[in-house]
């Protein structure tokens, strides 16, 4: 599996990182044998990168990823998570499914982009996932307190790497808007764009992807089934995990049509897409089972001809200036290209 570094540090990533959400039991609950499961085959494939959140599952990805990965060398393994919320002990009662999580919410979020509420949060999330540092620190939905993440826990995931505490910076978000702006206007190392730039949407094309190619930054792809429907487009599919709207719908199915008639499976394509930019540094995907892991790394070995890629261009269903995937063997080598 192809590894690359994040922006200038000396964190390196492989091609493929695990996501670590449904381990927080994201929309329905996963046993501990199948979160375990599904890291255990993520490392027999070779995949190094594990990413979580305290979000996820108030704190219970964390803690069952940090069980999974426990007894590994912690230098062959690469780990992020995020700041931006805190989890307070105490409360509404019930479950946690209206953030998504079929957890018992017996804590609840408490949004801190604060200096100090970067470092409770980091100190707790080592405390869940038993390790003694974090490779990555992402800033997690800055969206609507960005003032606070970029005068206030930016500069202070600035001064943790300095000291050494992290290895990288960076954000994660679901738009690229304000992510372009921490690449252009801080010194991140890498950023998580989740869902906008897949095979079925490319916003993230047009400023994100070369100013972070311009300023040296990587940038992690998240959502790359944009919740499930590059997966199996269909009726009542998700999107943004919600129902597709009717127009992604019928182009998530065209996409589909072209991968059938080149007999590549979509999610397969879907996969491979977003890694052909230079400014990607890999691509993470979640997973609730072994079987799904396994899945997934099988699509990234799919061979898929430069044919598919053409006809998806002339369909107009990817932008001209989009890079794809060269397969190997169609085209010279450098050194035999004409001129050389």
């Amino acid at each position: 599996m192809r590894t690359a570094d994040l922006g200038r540090s000396a964190v390196r990533v492989t091609e493929l990182t695990f996501g670590a959400a449904a381990l927080g039991n994201l929309c329905a609950p996963v046993s501990d044998a199948a979160a375990a499961g599904a890291v255990a085959a993520a490392w027999d494939a070779g995949v190094r990168n594990f990413d979580t959140a305290p979000h996820y599952g108030l704190g219970l990805s964390e803690r069952r990823l940090g069980a999974a990965l426990h007894g590994r060398p912690r230098d062959a393994y690469t780990l992020s998570t995020k700041v931006g919320r805190l989890l307070v002990p105490g409360g509404p009662g019930g479950d946690d499914l209206a953030h998504g999580f079929a957890v018992p919410a017996t804590s609840h979020r408490v949004w801190d982009f604060s200096a100090d509420g970067v470092r409770r949060s980091l100190e707790a999330s080592l405390e869940r996932l038993g390790v003694d540092r974090i490779d990555l620190a992402l800033l997690h939905d800055p969206d609507d307190h960005l003032d606070a993440a970029l005068d206030e826990a930016y500069p202070a995931l600035e001064r943790l790497r300095a000291e050494g505490v992290v290895g990288a910076i960076g954000a994660g978000m679901n738009q690229v808007a304000a992510l372009t702006r921490f690449v252009t206007d801080t010194d991140v190392d890498a950023v998580l764009v989740a869902g906008r730039y897949t095979l079925l949407e490319h916003s993230a094309l047009d400023h994100l992807l070369p100013e972070a190619q311009l300023h040296g930054t990587s940038v992690l792809i998240g959502g790359a089934l944009n919740s499930g429907l590059l997966a199996d487009p269909r009726p009542g599919a998700a999107y943004n995990y919600a129902p597709a709207p009717h127009a992604l719908l019928q182009r998530a199915l065209r996409l589909k049509a072209v991968c059938d008639r080149h007999q590549v499976p979509l999610h397969a394509a879907a996969f491979r897409f977003p890694l052909a930019h230079p400014a990607v540094a890999g691509v993470l995907t979640g997973a609730r089972s072994a079987d799904e892991v396994r899945d997934t790394v099988a699509m990234l070995s799919v061979p898929i001809p430069a044919a598919l890629w053409n006809e998806l261009g002339t369909e107009g269903l990817l932008p001209g200036h989009a890079p794809v995937p060269v397969p190997a063997g169609e085209y010279p080598p450098p050194e035999s290209a004409p001129g050389a």
